[in-house]
């Protein structure tokens, strides 16, 4: 990503400043027992999948797609429809890069507080460390730390190693691009069902696409069930892509809070408000949160891929079923703004 289009991005955010106070993540090392900031007033569920009593036990789990299947294009498709997330196998990212960035990851979160912090993201910026953005639309705290990375992680990296911040730099920039070409080719696919223009979806496999890495922690929690790692949300993007190795991470489907089990080798993809937009209403975008752990810490890595930021995503009108557009256009700038104002009310916002 170019650095004008990140001042792009960092932008729309200075418009939507946050105060300190809704950044600044908690001494998780020095928290022994859950503090009321962090105790949310309804004990959460923490459904699992013998809760779930669907009569077919397949329909209760996302589905494992492989990409190299000759019928990959149709099974995300249905997936998209279905739940709105699945496992994605033979991704073709190579094992040293996602273990590399992993080692980085864990590295960052073992820093001491008072060393992440000369990282923390400011008001108005989109990167560094702090909290998730979606912090002030909830009354209680999330048990999580996060760090945000826009084009090159350098500028905060250089402040949390000053010396030795190179291979942290090269490592997550390797991760990235071969999360940008899953992110693509994902993306050329399901255009490609919804019918989508050459022209309108020129922009794919460009420089000017609008992502972020989002590197998450998860610290063991004293009481799980009354704290919330990360609250219920829609992702912005048009894919966002997951890699983690525990559990947590839990979707909404039919009143029922999922549990989506990690599996060996395979990546995590849900879709999010703008591939919503674009299928005009076919594709799901899931409500998703998750949940924190007695017993065990939880590291993620989540690569949120969207349009240029000016853009203008147009839902896709094809077939009988779906001949009544049921958003307006709207760029991709002007929706991560709504978003910002209207969080969970964003897509009706744009209903037409």
């Amino acid at each position: 990503m170019s650095l004008t289009k990140m001042n792009t991005l960092n932008e729309v955010y200075k418009a939507h400043p946050l105060t300190l106070d809704d950044i600044i993540p908690i001494d998780f090392s020095s928290s022994p027992s859950l503090p009321d900031s962090h105790t949310w007033s309804q004990p959460i569920d923490d459904d699992d999948d013998d809760d779930f009593s669907w009569n077919d036990p397949a329909s209760s789990s996302i589905p494992i797609i492989d990409m190299m299947d000759p019928n990959a294009k149709k099974l995300i498709a249905l997936a998209c429809e279905n739940w709105g997330a699945f496992h994605l196998k033979n991704h073709g990212i190579p094992l040293d890069v996602s273990q590399g960035a992993e080692q980085q990851l864990q590295r960052l979160f073992s820093l001491p507080t008072q060393q992440k912090m000369k990282a923390l993201r400011s008001p108005t910026s989109a990167t560094g460390y702090g909290v998730a953005r979606i912090s002030p639309f909830f009354s209680k705290c999330m048990w999580h730390e996060g760090f945000t990375i826009i084009g090159s992680p350098s500028h905060d990296a250089k402040k949390l190693w000053p010396h030795d911040y190179q291979q942290f730099c090269d490592t997550m920039e390797k991760y990235e691009k071969q999360m940008r070409r899953i992110a693509d080719r994902l993306t050329e696919m399901m255009l490609e069902v919804l019918e989508i223009s050459e022209e309108k979806r020129n922009w794919v496999g460009g420089s000017d696409v609008s992502a972020a890495l989002q590197l998450n922690f998860y610290p063991c929690c004293p009481e799980p069930n009354r704290a919330m790692g990360l609250g219920p949300h829609t992702d912005t993007s048009i894919f966002t892509i997951l890699q983690a190795k525990s559990s947590g991470l839990q979707l909404l489907k039919e009143g029922k809070w999922i549990p989506v089990h990690p599996h060996p080798n395979t990546l995590i993809v849900h879709t999010g408000d703008f591939l919503r937009i674009m299928s005009n209403a076919r594709f799901c975008s899931p409500i998703h949160r998750v949940v924190p752990n007695e017993n065990d810490e939880r590291y993620s890595m989540a690569y949120f891929y969207s349009p240029p930021t000016d853009y203008t995503v147009s839902p896709s009108v094809t077939g009988d079923l779906n001949s009544v557009a049921r958003f307006r256009d709207v760029t991709v700038m002007e929706y991560i703004g709504i978003k910002a104002e209207k969080f969970g009310d964003s897509l009706s916002f744009i209903s037409t």
